[in-house]
């Protein structure tokens, strides 16, 4: 149903560096580029793009907002938080069992977009 996301970036190079490292645990990799524009991808399923806002102002967090991106194992999740961690991205919340089925880890990028990792085992 969902065919691409996006969250906006006030660098889209460094943005870039830090979901090429963040995504790779996840099978994600660039799907499509532009001057404005990075989306990300595995196979089949929704993208995530980072933007450059279009209204050329700086890009903002929303209040609320959180894309979830589905994960294949709990090790899976705990090494895309690793490396989300790593590239410099603040925890808000570590890999766990948050229960009813449910494992997932949070954290905000550079840009203090809210994104959490997750699997669903029910």
């Amino acid at each position: 149903m969902i065919g691409y996301v996006t969250i906006g970036a006030n660098d889209l190079d460094r943005a870039r560096s830090f979901y090429d490292a963040v995504l790779k645990p996840l099978g994600g990799r660039r799907t499509l580029s532009y001057p404005r524009s990075q989306y990300y991808g595995s196979t089949g399923g929704a993208m995530l793009g980072v933007v450059l806002p279009f209204d050329q102002q700086p890009a903002t967090v929303g209040n609320g907002v959180m894309v979830a991106l589905a994960a294949a194992s709990h090790e899976q999740i705990d090494r895309t938080h690793a490396a989300a961690l790593a590239q410099g991205a603040a925890c808000e919340g570590p890999p766990g069992d948050r229960g009813d089925g449910f494992y997932g880890a949070y954290f905000r990028d550079l840009d203090g977009n809210k994104l959490c990792i997750f699997k669903m085992s029910r």
